[in-house]
């Protein structure tokens, strides 16, 4: 499958809920690169590079894996990849 890049922000409670740990652990076991931090706005912004259908499993567990956030609303602009990340992180 393809390598794919997808810009993806996050709206609902997903602030002060451990929904960028969430993210950073799956991402890292789906071998995705990139990042995920918070956005003044109270939305997640994500940053995320791979095999097309890992980005596709990480954007489908998003609105259900952590119990603790309450997902309202994904934004997912996907584009080629830029082969810029060595890993995943939490961003400041």
């Amino acid at each position: 499958m393809a390598e794919i890049r997808a810009h993806i922000i996050v709206s609902g409670r997903v602030q002060g809920v451990g929904f960028r740990f969430f993210v950073m652990k799956i991402a890292r076991h789906l071998k995705l690169k990139g990042w995920v931090k918070n956005l003044y706005s109270g939305k997640v912004e994500i940053l995320v590079e791979g095999e097309e259908g890992m980005v596709d499993e990480l954007i489908k567990t998003l609105p259900v894996g952590n119990r603790m956030a309450d997902v309202t609303d994904l934004n997912v602009k996907k584009e080629n990849p830029r082969n810029e990340f060595t890993g995943f992180d939490v961003a400041y």
